[in-house]
């Protein structure tokens, strides 16, 4: 333990006297490091974010919508095209005759971009407007904080009710529900009174879930809809043991909505939410072998810059190498001095790439409102990396230092 003390001393005396090239090269194996922890970091953050708010649904929901289909062009590739548009009296009828199997509930996007104001106060250009029917809140397992949800008198005439996000609360009422209920706020130029707040949920990907106005579906259809809308319908049976056979009846059901033939195939999809979930991290699996791929590339050089500053260093320590072999220092001790010098910095460029590659998750993870998690795992990665790169590039430089002839290396010049 004394030895290896010692001799890390050294290797800090060494980097120490080399100042400038010493920080390129730890700069640089430090953005290696950064590129893998912080991306892998970040990714991870969206990842668990999403996966905490499916989860939220639970493994007995499920969502109808259109298909995309792959269609083999005249000349090169494969064009695709999506499925029919779920219309607004296919969305209703499916509610009517499958309601009583599972709990149906229809959605429909109206805008993601609007401006919504209070008195003298308006919002920023990107609050999502969504028409809800009196099922969602169940179905989408969102919880009512204050107030109260839409009956189902108000979804069908289309009143101009709303509930809103704890954003929104902070936004233009000071984060005070009592100033909110009852209150009108404008949406364009439309009048609409709030009469819920829902919980805060945070963010899923690059979507803030409280940051969200809801408004009747009649409501939204009457403003927001056209001929080519399409109307979300999700799904929530009572046990997730119902759910395969849930999904053939829904499935049949639909064919007849749609009017499909026999030989025809489905235009439109059936997804459970953890199938979802599944798909989205096997997709993501690409994205994580090249965040990988571009740290251990970044590394290669790190690992090239390094070597040619040990080998620079054993050229301009000789004459110290030779009095080192002429007081009885081995080849093995004079081996492990600079191998102990090239890890030394190559840790220290790791523990900056570490903590630089959390400050991006971080980062994500404040972006995104999502929850934060230290990455254990990419961080003994880095380490283990790093040891690994200084090993490599002080190897050879190692292996030369030692070899240096005692009396040769004291007449150098």
């Amino acid at each position: 333990m004394q030895q290896l003390l010692e001799d890390i001393r050294i290797a800090w005396r060494s980097i120490r006297s080399n100042t400038l090239r010493s920080i390129l090269t730890l700069l640089i194996i430090s953005f290696g490091i950064m590129a893998l922890v912080g991306i892998l970091t970040a990714m991870d953050t969206a990842i668990y974010s999403l996966s905490d708010n499916l989860s939220s649904l639970g493994a007995n929901t499920f969502s109808i919508r259109p298909k995309w289909q792959n269609l083999h062009g005249r000349r090169r590739g494969v064009q695709v095209k999506r499925g029919q548009a779920i219309t607004f009296d296919q969305a209703i009828q499916f509610q009517k005759k499958y309601q009583g199997k599972a709990t149906i509930s229809l959605t429909f996007p109206c805008s993601n971009n609007a401006i919504i104001g209070y008195k003298q106060k308006k919002t920023n250009p990107n609050v999502p407007i969504t028409a809800i029917d009196q099922y969602y809140l169940v179905v989408g397992d969102r919880k009512l904080e204050f107030g109260r949800n839409f009956t189902s008198q108000e979804v069908q005439e289309g009143a101009f009710k709303a509930l809103i996000g704890k954003d929104l609360l902070t936004q233009l009422f000071e984060g005070k529900a009592q100033k909110a209920l009852g209150q009108n706020i404008s949406i364009g130029n439309q009048k609409y009174k709030v009469i819920g707040i829902l919980e805060s949920r945070g963010s899923s990907m690059n979507r803030n879930e409280d940051l969200q106005v809801f408004i009747p579906l009649l409501t939204g259809k009457r403003f927001y809809g056209s001929t080519k809308a399409n109307y979300n319908i999700l799904g929530k049976v009572k046990s997730p043991e119902n759910m395969e056979e849930a999904i053939a009846e829904a499935t049949g059901l639909f064919r007849k909505i749609r009017k499909l033939k026999a030989t025809q195939e489905n235009d439109f999809e059936i997804r459970k939410s953890d199938s979802l979930l599944a798909t989205i991290k096997e997709d993501t699996v690409k994205f994580r072998l090249s965040a990988i791929a571009i740290g251990l590339i970044t590394l290669l050089g790190a690992a090239i810059g390094l070597m040619n500053i040990m080998l620079v260093s054993v050229t301009e320590r000789t004459r110290e190498i030779g009095i080192r072999k002429a007081l009885g220092a081995s080849k093995k001790a004079i081996r492990i001095q600079f191998l102990t010098e090239a890890v030394l910095l190559c840790q220290m460029g790791g523990l900056l790439g570490i903590v630089l590659g959390i400050l991006i998750g971080w980062a994500v993870a404040a972006l995104l409102h999502g929850v934060f998690l230290i990455p254990w795992g990419w961080i003994l990665l880095a380490v283990t990396l790093a040891f690994i790169v200084g090993i490599l590039s002080g190897l050879y430089p190692a292996l030369k230092a030692s070899r240096l002839d005692p009396i040769e290396a004291l007449r150098y010049e």
